[in-house]
């Protein structure tokens, strides 16, 4: 049931994507900043039930929906549910255009338009980024995203599905990760009533702890579909060279997997003032304020965007094929 449900989802998200400034985004948007507002008190126990009722509750919620459509209904309305579900939490076209006007405006030798397309995306200053630099910054934001937006969700979505948890795991991921950048982003572009600092400690924590698993998953596979042994080598020596742990590991996995440089000098956030109506979506979190040492590879080049697309869309066939592969032995057996 997983395997379709994924599979329905991706090719829905790919035919009919979410818009940026969408009905539910802004609720979720909302919805954060209500428990923030209701249950954050500056301490951190007050932290981690903001933080329980941000994430852990819609999870129930989306669990709770998902057995009453299985006991009342059938399974194939469960299996709705979970497209539904995961419609909203998973999909590449929720970043994925950003990445392709960049490497559009770079194939036709713009780099100005690049520069403005990567600083509207990230709301960072990236007015004197060199071309490789720009394809670096490129490179890391998409895997990064493509890490959150699918290879993650699909790791706790499959995990907790096949023990009986249908869409709760998706939900979590997601969640875990929305809230913790959103309390953040609140903090720095100076909204009313933003996050505690202890707040924000805590779902940075609760994030990091969340994301354990699923990032070494995702440099996994990045390497079974790359250059593995480069892949593991990298993984194993240099990822400590980024500031955050599991980012650095996917970020790790990525250079040796196609030989490309990636770390180095941060870049600097630049919030624009309609920032907060929008909310950056694609916004990294602590290894895109935090320098870094740069890891061995090529400098990076446009040529290597294609690279990491095509690294991307393999390890997304290795899941389905896996999944396929579970499903089939489940029915069989």
């Amino acid at each position: 049931m997983s395997f379709f449900a994924i599979l329905f989802a991706l090719l829905i998200e790919q035919v009919r994507p979410l818009g940026r400034h969408n009905t539910i985004h802004a609720a979720l948007r909302g919805w954060a900043r209500w428990a923030s507002r209701n249950f954050d008190a500056g301490r951190a126990q007050h932290g981690w039930i903001a933080w329980g009722v941000a994430t852990v509750f819609p999870a129930l919620m989306a669990l709770g929906i998902h057995w009453a459509l299985m006991l009342l209904v059938g399974w194939p309305a469960a299996i709705v549910w979970n497209v539904a579900v995961l419609y909203v939490t998973l999909g590449f076209r929720q970043f994925s255009h950003h990445f392709t006007a960049i490497r559009d405006a770079l194939d036709a030798g713009d780099e100005d338009r690049a520069r403005e397309l990567l600083a509207q995306w990230q709301q960072v200053d990236a007015a004197e980024l060199p071309r490789r630099e720009i394809v670096r910054h490129v490179i890391e934001y998409s895997v990064l995203a493509a890490h959150r937006h699918v290879f993650g969700v699909l790791a706790w979505f499959s995990v907790l599905a096949a023990f009986g948890f249908g869409p709760a795991g998706a939900v979590l991921y997601r969640m875990s990760e929305f809230v913790q950048r959103y309390w953040r982003y609140r903090s720095v572009s100076q909204a009313q009533q933003p996050a505690s600092e202890a707040l924000q400690s805590v779902s940075q924590r609760a994030w990091a702890a969340i994301d354990w698993v699923p990032a070494r998953i995702t440099a996994l596979s990045f390497a079974v579909v790359g250059s593995f042994e480069e892949a593991i080598d990298c993984w194993r020596n240099h990822s400590q060279r980024f500031p955050d742990d599991n980012d650095g590991v996917v970020l790790a996995a990525t250079s040796g997997a196609v030989n490309v440089r990636l770390g180095g000098e941060a870049l600097r956030s630049a919030y624009a003032p309609e920032a907060s109506q929008g909310f950056s979506a694609a916004s990294i979190g602590p290894s895109s304020t935090a320098g870094s040492e740069s890891t061995p590879g090529r400098d990076a080049e446009p040529a290597h965007l294609r690279s990491v697309v095509g690294l991307v869309w393999r390890t997304v066939v290795l899941w389905m094929v896996l999944l396929a592969l579970l499903t089939l032995a489940r029915l069989l057996g």
